[in-house]
């Protein structure tokens, strides 16, 4: 390929399986992971990685030129619950990162980019049940504002200066490769740890929270495919959706495969914000404008994830 991609934020959940998948694809040599601090062995091994600090533009110039990168996924957010502690630091860094990004693709020096929404820019007034594409939108937590308005600010991008910018909505991820992260969906990743260590887990949530969810694999595939298609005539951030569940539903999917696991309950301040999200989207938008398509379902996603695990932990 002529240019390269630049993954930003290559040593989080999202970006560390990303930055495989891509090297898989496009070569080893022809995708750079960079971020703040280290990250998974095999990603800071198998290619090319930079130190980066998302928020210094002059950093971020350097290492789009000294790779002549044009194709950048920004992966880089302080997620919902840490937001809550922090939420002008999580403001600036959410924002700033993403502005910095789009000024240096609005001059051309990146031809395309990716950031990611969240199922966060919903909020207590959107229909929670199959949630459409164009909705009520009125986040209530820091990062569900943050994703909003990022996501207006990538429709002016490219609307005003033809900016290209692509955009996933994304549900709770599930994946054993890497921790999570901070986010109010992370029950559905510390449960299987504790399942295999201590057959019990106490859940941070209601047993009845029904939340849309999604296996790693699909969400990178997606993230990809998006990437892949066509440009849209107009900017974008789709719904995306693989099953729902709840940490009750969860549960007894995963004592199918281990009888003797327990589960309690002790709902904290996580459960208040689970509440304002959607029980489940419609995503027909994705299915129809770039054939995207889940592979994975609950049941093939808890038997991955506890054999996953048992050689990890």
């Amino acid at each position: 390929m002529d240019s390269k991609i630049l993954i930003i934020g290559s040593s989080g959940q999202i970006g560390t399986e990303l930055v495989l998948k891509l090297r898989e694809i496009y070569g080893n040599e022809n995708v750079v992971a960079s971020d703040i601090r280290k990250g998974n062995y095999e990603v800071m091994e198998s290619g090319p990685f930079e130190f980066l600090d998302i928020t210094n533009k002059n950093d971020i110039k350097e290492v789009l030129e000294k790779h002549q990168i044009k194709e950048v996924y920004l992966m880089v957010a302080i997620l919902s619950v840490i937001a809550e502690e922090n939420p002008q630091m999580a403001w600036e860094l959410n924002m700033n990162s993403l502005f910095n990004i789009l000024d240096l693709a609005k001059n051309g020096t990146i031809e395309k980019v990716f950031w990611p929404s969240s199922i966060a820019v919903f909020g207590p007034d959107t229909p929670k049940n199959n949630t459409p594409q164009d909705t009520i939108i009125k986040p209530s937590t820091v990062y569900g504002i943050s994703k909003l308005a990022g996501e207006n600010w990538c429709a002016y991008y490219s609307r005003k200066y033809g900016v290209d910018v692509r955009s996933i909505r994304y549900p709770g991820l599930i994946s054993y490769k890497t921790t999570p992260g901070g986010g109010t969906t992370d029950y559905a990743v510390e449960i299987f740890y504790e399942a295999i260590k201590r057959k019990s887990y106490t859940c941070f949530l209601d047993e009845d929270t029904v939340l849309p969810m999604m296996y790693m694999d699909d969400a990178i595939n997606a993230t990809i495919g998006v990437m892949q298609a066509p440009r849209m005539s107009s900017y974008i951030s789709y719904n995306l959706g693989a099953f729902s569940f709840s940490p009750k539903e969860l549960a007894n999917a995963i004592q199918k495969q281990i009888p003797e696991f327990t589960i309690n309950y002790k709902p904290d301040s996580r459960q208040e914000i689970a509440k304002t999200w959607p029980r489940s989207v419609d995503d027909s938008k994705a299915r129809n404008d770039w054939g995207w398509e889940a592979k994975t379902d609950l049941d093939q996603m808890v038997i991955t994830m506890l054999q996953g695990l048992h050689y990890t932990i």
